[in-house]
């Protein structure tokens, strides 16, 4: 008989507490292991007008009384109120809206009640719940609860119409399937009393702001049926619930708050893992997948059931294979260890589930679809490779350890981004108040116009009628009758175009414009993805390389005019990387404060952005094979944007002091030898081949650097030495800037720059590529050195807005970034790629910060 190595060893969950802790290499890695203290339970009374058989059916099921905020909740909703619930994961928010919801349907027989949730996956675990506990009440048939979305079969579809008192579904369903179609659900409109909208800490920004519009669609029917819902919202742990759930509604909530949740915690320990660095000079780190890999496969030996979470669907699967491989190396069948993300099949996302709740799934490798509350059962430990992109989602994945009342524990593993590195060298933002904002803009008018649309498809509008909060409505619906999209007659505007608005609408997505994307290498063109025009220039682009699914595909044409770009599967071994240029233009201040050093402001501002060059990179090596020219039009968009500038006194100091570059004088002979390089050259990047963009020409490269040659105004000419011809190359802005990176010409703005972009998606809950940056050394509206930093989406999404109310906040932590960093000179993780030349830069940029917060410490 053959003993497995997995089998033999039985430790229990403080074993392997023990074993990492006496473990010297991995704890000189650990930058923090918090203990978690249990937590008591604390209950509240169960509000006397509660149906009675609720109470009773929960006390069959072993419950026999209410957590605090439970009580607190289920009194609120009762009185009439929207309510929001912000307790953490596991704390049983279900019941909060459950049993009101049920108190109504049971003495209503014509009541009826939606529950919203985000993933396909807690709909039907939500739908178990609830039929487990009407079986116990009895009324099975009394309250017919069904599920409707993407997976609900057609035959089946118009039964669930007649049949369900509590529908589940999704935004996306409600968005495309219900609402255009209202009249089929007219029962259910004309009757609805509650709608629950859970996880409301995912409904931020672009999907926010269209889900919010959603509701406004939703409210406007029920109003013309006659309803009038009541909604209640539950959430993971943000700074601003109340606010978020009230715009989100565009009505008043009643918050119960965190400091109300009665549920019980067991002891549970959080480490903070930071992979060993293995380049010190330049701050790299050992890969964190393996170091991930490294963690599960000593946990997963010890008996320990584990999740893994992984960011994104290749990384995924790349770490499944990984931890499988450890896994069977030590002895364990591979099988064991399975794979959950977006993509799996229903039927094997549920055995999955299955498994982990029975134990025959000893660990599992997720992406953020487990992170919500889908029942898993009682897991050992979470290990989370990388940053998940907000602490709201690291603690509902970290809450998938430890569900029940046993130890357990959580290890996040950093990777080498910015904001991991931020995070893991910066314990208290993870263990104190949170932070973190979700922000919307439901009148974003890209966006808000999408919705007018599908509104005024599904119901006639009145002229002096409102489309939710937004007063200027009939400006837009005139707009729209202009664009030949509706018909006005008798001061009624009416859906004029024979097509369905919805079906071009996604809620994850800004505008409507597309480009979709055809594999045309095996005969028939098959359609595999569509990304946002918006980013289809450094996508898409003629020559790029596309990653989809993990397979890798060559772009052959893209046709810009109508949408389409075309590409074969290829075996490369590079990526491509394609840059833009960007131009801004502030066209409106909204506010600003002078009374400061570092002095700010935030407005609307004209992004210009064009996708001019792209360039080969090895993979693993990271070498440049090449470079491409890309010709497209300009995108330009109008958005919100925050700038921060430097007053003149101590622009003067930090110049003399060396901290900040002074704009170069080239000298008398620079425009003309300027003007002969470009002629020289026929005004084409000598690099990438790229032509001058309409209205800005090329720029012009000292291939010595000017600064070496000496050049002093009114004392010497050498300049006519460093504008010599053979010194001069012609390149576009973004070769120039690559060639100036190469060189080390990086200054201690940009460095700041760098920083502070990376920083504040920790505040705002968004992605780091949703916000852009514009360095100045001399701004023409300023006239001083500058940084922009603006919302990527156009019309903006409030994150400017913010971004100004946290000025000095976010210059201490880009200081606090700069300064906890490894590297020695600067690196990618601080202040952003240094070549030789810059080797000061890292230094430069905390003096520069420090004086900025300095100075405004004083100025306070």
């Amino acid at each position: 008989m053959i003993v497995h190595k997995y089998n033999a060893s039985v430790m229990s969950i403080l074993d392997a507490f023990d074993g990492l802790r006496n473990d010297p290499d991995f704890m000189r890695n650990v930058t923090a292991w918090e203990r978690l203290a249990p937590q008591p339970a604390f209950y509240g009374e169960v509000p006397p007008e509660l149906d009675r058989r609720l109470t009773a059916a929960l006390a069959n099921q072993g419950i026999s009384a209410l957590y605090k905020h439970q009580a607190a909740a289920i009194r609120a909703a009762l009185d009439g109120e929207n309510v929001v619930v912000v307790t953490r994961t596991a704390s049983g928010k279900t019941l909060c809206y459950n049993l009101p919801v049920l108190h109504m349907l049971l003495n209503d027989p014509e009541a009826r009640a939606l529950y919203l949730f985000p993933t396909k996956a807690l709909s039907q675990d939500q739908a178990a719940a609830l039929s487990a506990l009407l079986r116990e009440l009895r009324a099975v048939e009394q309250v017919p609860v069904r599920t409707y979305d993407g997976d609900t079969p057609q035959a089946r579809r118009r039964r669930i119409r007649g049949e369900a008192r509590l529908l589940i579904s999704n935004p996306d369903m409600l968005h495309a399937g219900i609402l255009p179609h209202h009249p089929r659900w007219a029962t259910l409109l004309q009757n609805l009393r509650w709608v629950v909208l859970d996880e409301l800490h995912v409904y931020r920004g672009v999907f926010g702001s269209n889900v919010a519009n959603l509701i406004r669609r939703l409210k406007r029917l029920c109003r013309f049926y006659g309803s009038d819902p009541q909604f209640i919202l539950t959430s993971a742990t943000i700074a601003n619930p109340k606010e978020l759930g009230e715009k989100l509604i565009e009505a008043p909530v009643s918050l119960i708050s965190a400091d109300l949740d009665g549920s019980p915690r067991a002891e549970k320990h959080v480490v903070l893992y930071n992979p060993p660095v293995i380049e010190p000079n330049l701050g790299i780190r050992r890969a964190y997948t393996l170091e991930t890999t490294s963690i599960a496969e000593r946990l997963l030996t010890s008996r320990v059931q584990t999740v893994v979470f992984a960011r994104a669907r290749l990384t995924t699967e790349v770490l499944l294979g990984y931890v499988r491989d450890a896994f069977e190396r030590m002895g364990g069948d591979p099988t064991e260890v399975r794979g959950y993300r977006g993509g799996y099949l229903p039927l094997e996302r549920r055995e999955i589930e299955r498994g982990l709740r029975d134990g025959s799934v000893k660990g599992v490798v997720a992406t953020n679809a487990l992170e919500l509350g889908v029942d898993i059962g009682q897991l050992g430990a979470a290990v989370i490779a990388g940053y998940p992109g907000t602490i709201a989602s690291l603690w509902q994945q970290a809450g998938r350890a430890g569900r029940r009342n046993e130890v357990s524990l959580v290890v996040l593993a950093a990777s080498g981004a910015p904001l991991d590195q931020f995070v893991i060298t910066h314990p208290r933002f993870l263990f104190e108040r949170p932070t973190e904002m979700g922000l919307i803009n439901p009148d974003n008018l890209s966006i808000l116009l999408r919705h007018l649309r599908c509104a005024v498809f599904e119901l006639p509008f009145r002229p002096d009628e409102h489309f939710g909060s937004f007063d200027q409505t009939a400006e837009l619906l005139d707009f729209l009758v202009e664009e030949g999209e509706l018909h006005r007659s008798n001061g009624t505007y009416r859906w004029l175009v024979d097509f369905y608005p919805a079906e071009g609408v996604s809620l994850r997505s800004g505008g409507n414009d597309t480009v979709v994307i055809q594999d045309v290498g095996e005969g028939r063109p098959n359609v595999i993805g569509e990304v946002d025009r918006t980013a289809a220039s450094i996508l898409l682009h003629e020559g790029a390389v596309y990653t989809h699914e993990g397979r890798t595909f060559l772009v052959e044409r893209l046709d810009w005019e109508n949408a389409l770009a075309e590409v074969v599967a290829a075996h490369v071994d590079y990526y491509t990387d394609a840059s833009e240029n960007t131009d801004l233009e502030i066209l409106e201040v909204a506010d600003a404060d002078e009374n400061q050093p570092a002095r700010r402001a935030h407005g609307w501002a004209r992004i210009t952005a064009q996708a001019t060059s792209f360039r080969k990179v090895k993979r693993y090596t990271h070498e440049t094979l090449g470079y491409g020219p890309i010709d497209l039009p300009p995108r330009a968009f109008e958005t919100s944007a925050y700038w921060l500038w430097i007053e003149p006194e101590m622009v003067e100091q930090l110049e003399a002091e060396g901290v900040l570059h002074a704009p170069v004088d080239y000298g008398p002979s620079w425009e003309r030898a300027r003007r002969q390089a470009l002629d020289r050259d026929g005004q084409v990047c000598r690099q990438c081949g790229a032509l001058p963009r309409e209205g800005r020409s090329h720029d012009v490269h000292h291939l010595r650097p000017f600064r070496e040659f000496g050049y002093l105004p009114g004392e010497n000419r050498n300049d006519r030495s460093a504008n010599d011809l053979d010194n001069l190359i012609t390149l576009c802005p973004t070769c120039h800037h690559r060639a100036e990176a190469a060189r080390g010409a990086r200054s201690a703005l940009a460095g700041l720059a760098y920083a502070l972009s990376n920083v504040a998606p920790l505040f705002l809950m968004c992605d780091p590529r949703d916000l852009g940056t514009h360095v100045e050394i001399r701004s023409p509206r300023t006239q001083g050195p500058t940084i922009t930093i603006y919302d990527r989406v156009p019309e903006g999404l409030g994150l400017s807005e913010r971004i100004y109310e946290l000025h000095t906040d976010l210059i201490a932590g880009a200081l606090e970034l700069v300064r906890g960093c490894g590297c020695q000179d600067g690196c990618p993780v601080c202040v952003g790629p240094v070549g030789p030349g810059g080797l000061e830069i890292k230094t430069l940029t905390t003096q520069l910060a420090e004086r900025l917060l300095q100075r405004s410490d004083d100025a306070s």
